[in-house]
């Protein structure tokens, strides 16, 4: 996947970013090497490879010592949702701002 001047254009407006025809270009570079990396990276053969826990997992040859999942902090949902605008089934309401 590679992208055009005009998607780089495009995706600065919806970002309300503010950027020349020099700086459109610069960024175009470093979009593409982006996605020109990550399908260098989809071609690896990662058949029978463990995912590891931390990245260091493997080479610190150590088993990492990993907090209990819990909540420590009470429900206060309602209590912040009261000043807010508008919510609806316990979710904020926001305008649309994505053409």
């Amino acid at each position: 996947m590679s992208l055009t001047l005009t998607d780089v254009t495009r995706i600065a407006n919806l970002a309300q970013l503010e950027m020349d025809q020099a700086q459109t270009a610069d960024m175009l570079d470093k979009l593409n090497g982006i996605f020109a990396l990550a399908e260098q990276m989809k071609t690896v053969d990662t058949e029978g490879v463990a995912p590891l826990s931390h990245p260091l997992a493997n080479a610190m040859q150590v088993a990492l010592r990993l907090r209990e999942d819990a909540a420590t902090e009470p429900n206060r949902r309602e209590e912040y949702q009261q000043v807010a605008p508008k919510t609806e089934d316990g979710l904020y309401l926001v305008p649309k701002v994505i053409e």
